[in-house]
């Protein structure tokens, strides 16, 4: 189980669903917000850990602290790994969190970690780090996308970043959602040239979606050529391998630059893109005249 998603934190009633785009239909579609850029700064670093909602944020955050805590001082042990530097655990999540939303090597989240050090943790025991922490549902990476049909050729496979809240992502970089709002976070973003507030809208975004995805009995999964040239943010895909592309952007409507790689994979699927959508900062859903959606987040459900 994951994290509550935005519709399941009652921010507002979803008005476009999730399921109802994976059937293709591609019908009209309606809906408007009063969920600002301040709420879904606000909602990144609230959580969405049950036990949490309603909390202050003081207990918030000394909780999310505890949590993380916990994870070194005490699960990792309890699965028979003895962390020989803790600290060096800690940097090493820090460092991940800064990567979320990329897919960033993990060579590069090493690296990271420990600017300077010439006795930098080995491969082996990163690995280590990210395998434990899989199994302990602190990190849920997006698979990279493979088209059931052999539609395109060298698309890359490395996963891409997100650990299972946003939040634990924030609390690691000491970022509140003031500091998001003014793009200072305490550590760069790593693997991207972007502020911290898009990486971690984008990873609220994609809780949402795998949630409901879930739900629809569809897989999720993100596209990105081995150049770099084109990526979509996700792929929702249906058992029958016809899939939803979704971009995710941090601004209130999508310009024609945000929109290209969805008119790419357009001509590249044909009938086998079910539709596309933009999840924006937004305040009103509808299609635009090329058909594609425009979704405010917290408009989009089950």
């Amino acid at each position: 189980m994951r994290p509550l998603t935005l519709t399941e934190r009652a921010e507002t009633e979803p008005a476009v669903s999730l399921a109802v785009l994976l059937e293709g239909r591609r019908e009209p579609i309606a809906g408007s917000t009063r969920v600002s850029l301040e709420d879904y700064a606000r909602e990144i670093c609230a959580s969405g850990f049950p036990g949490l909602r309603g909390l202050p944020e003081r207990a918030v955050r000394a909780q999310l602290d505890s949590y993380l805590d916990l994870i070194v001082d005490r699960d990792f042990p309890e699965i028979s790994h003895t962390v020989r530097n803790p600290e060096t655990l800690r940097r090493w999540l820090s460092a991940y969190a800064a990567a979320t939303g990329t897919t960033a090597s993990f060579d590069a989240v090493r690296d990271a970690a420990t600017p300077g050090d010439a006795d930098k943790p080995t491969k082996a025991t990163t690995q280590v780090y990210r395998d434990i922490l899989q199994r302990l549902w602190v990190l849920d990476p997006i698979p990279a996308w493979l088209p059931g049909r052999g539609h395109l050729r060298r698309l890359g496979s490395a996963p891409k970043h997100h650990l299972v809240d946003p939040a634990l992502a924030a609390r690691l970089l000491g970022a509140g959602p003031g500091a998001l709002l003014e793009a200072r976070p305490s550590q760069p973003p790593v693997g991207r040239d972007t502020t911290l507030l898009g990486q971690l809208f984008e990873s609220l975004v994609t809780l949402d979606v795998r949630v409901n995805a879930q739900a629809a009995e569809a897989r999720v999964g993100h596209l990105r050529t081995h150049t770099g040239e084109h990526e979509v943010d996700l792929v929702v895909e249906r058992a029958d391998h016809r899939v939803l592309a979704v971009e995710i952007k941090l601004s209130h409507s999508p310009s024609e630059r945000d929109l290209r790689h969805l008119h790419w994979l357009t001509d590249q699927l044909g009938d086998d893109l079910l539709d596309a959508i933009v999840v924006t900062t937004g305040t009103d859903a509808y299609r635009r005249r090329d058909g594609i959606a425009v979704i405010p987040a917290a408009l989009l459900g089950p």
